[in-house]
């Protein structure tokens, strides 16, 4: 409703302010994210060639997304194991998205196909950033942060398995320190903050480097994420409240 200069109030219905577009705001978040995809894809292109071939690598890229079990498969099969030990690397670090897509379920609509395709999309970055608190996500917000980062995962692997020989190590260049700078960057805009969530990202922490020296690719990441477990616990889900109100 307007009121005229004349007096007379306009009761014609006014256009509403457009909602911003959260697939849109999401590819924003995702695009610096998937840049360092894009180097982390390029590194593992470098070191899979030697190791699987040139169509193995992308083909690997292109089916499964999944950086971590693709690198922890790599170096298994890299240190002479074989492809039932590589397999088996890879599904023990990807069970994390287990749980994930758990916590993910409740805030997604329609039925079994669509609620599975938009599954695909869970990455650890666009699970973590359309976190909303209270367990709620917004799926359309992590398809617009993943959206960027498959492109330059498969076009990554592919740069690295045809210009590995101009690349050399990757080491050299430093791109090995990308993966752990990577999720360092996650934990610490995403748990690391005030609250039972810093308690136990952090022991989450200890365990996973306790065990990293003694134990099989895979296994340390399944034991940290053991922790999050204390978040069934009533005394510590009291003191994440106020935390996910502040979000």
């Amino acid at each position: 409703m307007v009121v005229k200069t004349d007096g007379e109030v306009d009761q014609r219905p006014q256009a509403s302010a457009p909602e911003p577009d959260r697939f849109v705001d999401g590819l924003r978040v995702g695009v610096p994210y998937a840049i360092a995809g894009l180097l982390l894809a390029i590194s593992f292109g470098v070191l899979a060639e030697p190791v699987m071939g040139t169509v193995a690598p992308i083909v690997m890229s292109a089916l499964l997304f999944a950086g971590s079990a693709q690198f922890a498969a790599t170096a298994v099969l890299a240190a002479g194991g074989g492809a039932a030990a590589a397999i088996a690397a890879g599904i023990l670090l990807n069970l994390r998205y287990v749980p994930m897509g758990i916590a993910l379920a409740p805030s997604l609509r329609g039925g079994p196909l669509r609620r599975a395709a938009i599954a695909q999309a869970l990455i650890d970055f666009s699970w973590a950033a359309a976190s909303r608190g209270g367990g709620r996500f917004d799926p359309r917000f992590m398809l617009g942060v993943t959206a960027p980062s498959y492109p330059c995962w498969v076009g990554g692997t592919a740069i690295g398995v045809f210009a590995g020989e101009l690349i050399g190590d990757p080491a050299r260049l430093g791109l090995d320190a990308l993966f752990p700078a990577f999720f360092l960057c996650l934990l610490v805009e995403g748990e690391l903050r005030p609250g039972a969530p810093a308690l136990v990202a952090g022991l989450g922490s200890v365990i996973a480097l306790a065990l990293i020296p003694f134990t099989p690719a895979g296994v340390p990441v399944i034991a940290a994420s053991a922790t999050a477990l204390l978040g069934l616990h009533p005394a510590i889900r009291a003191r994440a409240r106020p935390v996910e109100a502040a979000r």
